[in-house]
């Protein structure tokens, strides 16, 4: 295996267990056991687990998803600067995708100044919130997750792979410079993932808050898309910009 797919592997086992041992694990990834113990120092290091003996644990924060109610009430100014940045990135008729997180939903109120705009979504808030803003709405088909209020599912990923986008709005749980972007649910992942490879671009929002963060599942590298922000420090800003194009709201 190669360390980016060693490390996803140990994740995925976290998921699963409380523990997980370093023999299995060496005998799962027919790894050494001087690699596989690089690879507990390195993601320790990065926040993904605890180091026990003879194995690691998991750590809580990997699993850790707020509502959409809960997610509304946090980082709010930040949330709306990093959303009027990325509506300035859109072009009259252009055919758009936003997933159905919380600062994208905030974009919807600025969507109106671009003429002639489609927008497909797989958010139940945003959909509604498009017809009352009258702009002309595609709502992917599936299973709906309550918890977040978005459309997932096969049925989903196979509407979704029906349409092409000039642009891809993203949110994300985690920015991090080895683990790109994650979110907590491997079924969101997949449709940002699908979303993502219909696009010809792609624009990750994220606030200060999430950059250095990591979430349970990777759903694209940082090259994959270009970063919209509120702002960040110096050092971080050289550090993500050797990977990706970044856009501050605040500088």
């Amino acid at each position: 295996m190669l360390t980016e797919e060693r490390h996803q592997f140990i994740l995925n086992q976290l998921k699963q267990h409380d523990i997980i041992k370093l023999h299995d694990l060496i005998a799962a990834t027919n790894a050494s056991e001087s690699t596989i113990r690089r690879d507990l120092l390195l993601m320790e290091e990065a926040g993904l687990l605890v180091r026990v003996h003879g194995g690691a644990k998991r750590v809580a924060a990997l699993q850790t998803e707020l509502a959409v109610s809960e997610k509304s009430n946090q980082s709010i100014n930040e949330k709306e600067a990093v959303a009027k940045l990325a509506v300035s990135c859109l072009t009259p008729q252009d055919v758009i995708f936003l997933d159905a997180g919380t600062t994208t939903l905030a974009m919807i109120p600025y969507l109106k100044a671009t003429t002639n705009l489609t927008v497909v979504t797989n958010g139940v808030n945003h959909a509604s919130l498009l017809a009352d803003y009258d702009i002309r709405c595609f709502l992917l088909g599936g299973r709906l997750k309550n918890v977040t209020k978005a459309i997932i599912g096969a049925d989903s990923i196979a509407a979704l792979q029906q349409y092409r986008f000039n642009k891809v709005f993203l949110g994300t749980n985690g920015v991090h410079l080895r683990y790109g972007y994650t979110t907590p649910d491997p079924d969101e992942a997949t449709i940002k993932r699908a979303a993502i490879a219909q696009a010809e671009m792609t624009i990750v929002l994220a606030d200060h808050t999430k950059f250095g963060q990591v979430s349970f599942t990777k759903f694209g590298d940082l090259a994959k898309a270009t970063i919209v922000t509120d702002h960040l420090n110096q050092t971080e800003l050289d550090q993500y910009q050797q990977q990706t194009d970044i856009l501050e709201a605040i500088k």
